[in-house]
This record gives C-alpha cells, structure tokens and sequence, in this order.
C-alpha cells in the first residue's frame, strides 16, 4: 500500500478518522473530506501522523467532488482508494418524518456515494490499471441496509439503496474490465459521536436515562456481547483496499458482532 492515494470522506471522525489513520499507517496518503471550516479540522488533525490531508467538501455538492478530485489529481496524480463513510442518521417514526429530513438522508448517504464513484472513476481506473489488483472502492453501508430496524426507516432506505449502488456497479465495471472493485461494509452498533448523538436524541425524548444504558442494551442484544469500535471497522476497509482482496467485488463484508446472524 506504500504510496497510494486514498479519499476518505467523512474522515475527520468517528469511523472515517480511524480508517484514514489506519490507511494511512499502511503507507498511503490519505485526503479526508469533511464540512468542517479549515480551522476546525486543523484542531482535529492536530496531532494526526502525517500523511493526512483535509479538503472541505460537502459530499452531496457534485461541484465539491469536482474540486476535491482535481486537488487530488494535481497533487499526486493519482487515486487508488475510494472510501464512501460520510453520513448521517435520522431517527422518527414513518408517519413524523419530514419530507426535507428523507431528503437530507438520501442527499448525504445516497447522492454522496453515487457523487463520489461517479466523479472519482476516471482517476480510479487509471491509477487501477497500475496495480496488480486495481484500484477499490469501499462503501461504507450498515447492518441496516441489510434488517429493518424501528424508527430508522429513512436510513434504512439509504443504506440499503448505497448495497445495491454496490452491487450494480461492481458488475458494472467488472463486466467491462475496467480495473476497479466495488465493496460495501456493513457496520454493526459501533461506539462513535454519530452514535452518542442519535442515543442523546432518545435520552431527551425520554426512552431511557442516559447514552450508557441505551449502549449496555445494545450490547446485550449483539450476540458476543459488545458494542464494536471503529477501529474495527477500520480493520475491515484495510483489507478491502489492499491486494489480499483482489478477487472480491460487490461483495458485502459484514462486521456486526453477529447481529445480522441472529
């Protein structure tokens, strides 16, 4: 992995931090996207081991994407690792959810990944055409893109549509021998800010007492008995980028302490 590039969006926290910084251990250099001003980012990266670079970019702006792979091009000239994180959630019952905020979800977690291979094809199979396995897209999906899950039906929808997007395009570019792999992960209930922030909600609507006991429920109810880290995750996107999977695409790599098994 000495010297590729990778673009991680979302990647200045949570699981996008801890695949940056894990593709970035391996010897890539890594551009994480987020919509955070300069100054905030540089306080979040300070720190961070180099290697790691920030481009403000709003993954549902296809402008944005066009700047942000321009950049990428001009300054190294090449792209080998596509990694879709950016997202957000949505907790309401069907009947309470706005239409603006099933517009907000699917802007982000759909339109953002669509955005991204779209715009970061013709760099990807460029650059893939140099390496033994091609270049890889990783889209980060969730467990529910794969079950329903109460109150959660808008990110549902999205995570499952980003599957599928996977999936089509994976044939889609194998079937014309274009030198990309396209692989979704599928992340369990994984102990990250978004978490805290959407546990927070239902603290405040008065489902349980604080983020902590809505997370010991979670954990009792995945199979080995805990929630999972992003490092974890991580660990997962790693492999997925590099040679080892040379023969995975459209795949569905699963990471859920067993929770989609039950």
């Amino acid at each position: 992995m000495q010297g590729r590039v990778a673009l991680v969006t979302g990647g200045l926290r949570g699981i996008g931090r801890a695949i940056a910084e894990k593709l970035q251990s391996l010897g890539c250099v890594v551009y994480c996207t987020d919509i955070d001003p300069d100054d905030v980012a540089g306080t979040l990266l300070a720190g961070a081991p180099d290697g790691l670079h920030y481009i403000k970019a709003d993954v549902a702006s296809e402008q944005d994407w066009q700047a942000a792979i321009a950049k990428i091009k001009k300054a190294q000239g090449r792209l080998d690792i596509l990694v879709n994180n950016a997202g957000t959630d949505c907790v309401s019952p069907v009947e309470d959810l706005k239409l603006e905020d099933w517009r907000r979800i699917m802007s982000i977690n759909v339109d953002g990944v669509f955005l991204g291979v779209k715009t970061a094809a013709p760099l990807l199979e460029a650059s893939g055409a140099q390496t033994p396995a091609g270049s890889s897209i990783i889209n980060i999906s969730s467990i529910m893109g794969k079950v329903g899950y109460p109150d959660t039906s808008a990110y549902n929808a999205g995570k499952g549509a980003v599957k599928l997007f996977t999936k089509a395009v994976a044939i889609e570019f194998a079937s014309k021998r274009k030198p990309m792999r396209v692989n979704s992960v599928h992340p369990g209930f994984i102990r990250t800010p978004l978490f805290d922030a959407g546990m927070q909600r239902l603290v405040d609507e008065g489902a349980a007492g604080s983020i902590d006991e809505l997370a010991d429920v979670l954990s009792q109810a995945t199979p080995n008995g805990r929630l999972g880290t992003a490092e974890e995750i991580a660990e997962a996107v790693a492999f997925l980028a590099g040679d080892g999977s040379a023969y995975m695409t459209g795949s569905e790599m699963v990471v859920d302490g067993g929770w989609t098994a039950q």
